[in-house]
């Protein structure tokens, strides 16, 4: 596969599929890491409920996959993550953090296992590639580190396994979660993983080579998904942001940065730091001292009362809002909507100690609606 290079910001492979089925009135058009791709297709509640009930098509050729490959290949791996990778099987999935020297979150890719010595980091917003290079050059590591070209989506809901099915027939076993396979449909060089960002059962699937003469490769795949899923009434529709704050994920660049590590993250992440295993990792030190004293600040979950705050995507929801209890400023928003199964405002709100048991009262700045009422509640807010 050809190393593509993101000097520039670059159209997703699969913009022009996904502009011939938007609403051109009411789509937002958005960047992210680099890549221009469409924020909601013009009715993002729409696309919740299609999640929700039945299959959508996203795409996701923002997220950008480095390939890590060599004799020093699970070494490297090793020292780049805060998780114990050294019983990931070939063909195995994991989520894990990326630290710097201080223990803040670099990314959270998705690690994917391909050969004993070549592995991806499926990351969002983050130009990990320069960093997995300065590592590798200054720790001496016998690695490549590059950017193939992919372009992957995600086909998500209830009916994403039967879409697969009609895809592959008996060519697709019951992919276990977090599992990958490499697959040709028709020409096309094909990873599928049981892996994606819907909060629901779905897939992801990585198209090799998809910028090739003029995108076609990744056009075809696009054309063919939507072909098959026909009979399901598929849809396209963007990463559902709705759904991934009812389902407790927190969301790069959002909830969770450079300034925050995986100890402050909040409920069921703390175990994807393993402080006592025999290898070393960028950030460990940080993450013991860390461990020991407490964290300085935790993501919790919240609802919040007054109007309705939006979908996340449509602009109707600045992305951080000062929060306080009692007067004092104890946090910050970092993300909320308008659940329309739970029919009221959620959302994350990331605070100190004091102020994380279930049922604290605060109050969350809003630039039009002023002072809402907000209170801690359980992660997540809907399974």
């Amino acid at each position: 596969m050809p190393l593509t290079r993101y000097a520039k910001i670059e159209e997703s492979p699969y913009l022009r599929r996904a502009l011939a089925v938007a609403d051109p009135e009411r789509a937002a058009l958005g960047v992210y890491n680099h890549m221009y791709h469409l924020l909601h297709y013009g009715d993002p509640v729409a696309e919740y409920w299609a999640l929700v009930d039945g299959v959508t098509l996203w795409d996701v050729a923002y997220q950008r996959q480095v390939e890590i490959t060599g004799p020093d290949a699970m070494a490297f791996m090793q020292y780049l993550v805060t998780r114990d990778l050294s019983s990931h099987e070939i063909g195995q999935c994991k989520y894990a953090f990326m630290t710097n020297a201080d223990g803040g979150i670099t990314c959270d890719p998705v690690v994917l296992r391909l050969a004993e010595d070549r592995f991806w980091l499926s990351a969002a917003d983050a130009d990990i590639h320069l960093w997995c290079q300065g590592l590798a050059l200054a720790g001496e590591y016998d690695v490549d580190v590059s950017v193939p070209d992919l372009a992957p989506v995600q086909i998500q809901g209830p009916q994403a396994p039967t879409v697969m099915e009609d895809l592959f027939g008996d060519e697709l076993p019951d992919l276990g979660y977090y599992r990958l396979i490499h697959r040709h449909h028709n020409g096309l060089e094909l990873v599928i993983s049981r892996t994606g960002w819907g909060g629901t059962d779905g897939y992801e699937v990585y198209v090799a080579d998809a910028r090739a003469k003029d995108n076609a490769n990744a056009e075809r795949w696009w054309d063919t998904v939507m072909r098959a899923g026909e009979r399901h009434e598929i849809t396209a529709g963007a990463p559902n942001h709705v759904r991934r704050i009812e389902a407790g994920m927190p969301a790069l660049g959002c909830d969770i940065d450079d300034t925050t590590t995986p100890l402050e993250v909040g409920t069921g992440y703390d175990w994807m730091v393993d402080l006592d295993q025999p290898d070393d990792f960028v950030g460990r030190e940080a993450l013991r001292v860390q461990r020991e004293v407490g964290p300085r600040t935790g993501l919790v979950g919240v609802d919040v009362e007054g109007p309705d705050l939006g979908t996340f995507t449509d602009g109707d929801m600045p992305r951080v809002l000062a929060v306080s209890r009692g007067g004092d400023e104890v946090g910050t928003l970092t993300s909320a909507c308008y659940s329309p199964r739970l029919r009221k405002n959620i959302g994350f709100v990331r605070t100190t100690a004091e102020n994380q048991a279930i049922g604290t009262e605060l109050q969350v700045q809003h630039p039009v609606h002023g002072c809402l009422a907000a209170a801690v509640v359980a992660k997540p807010h809907l399974k």
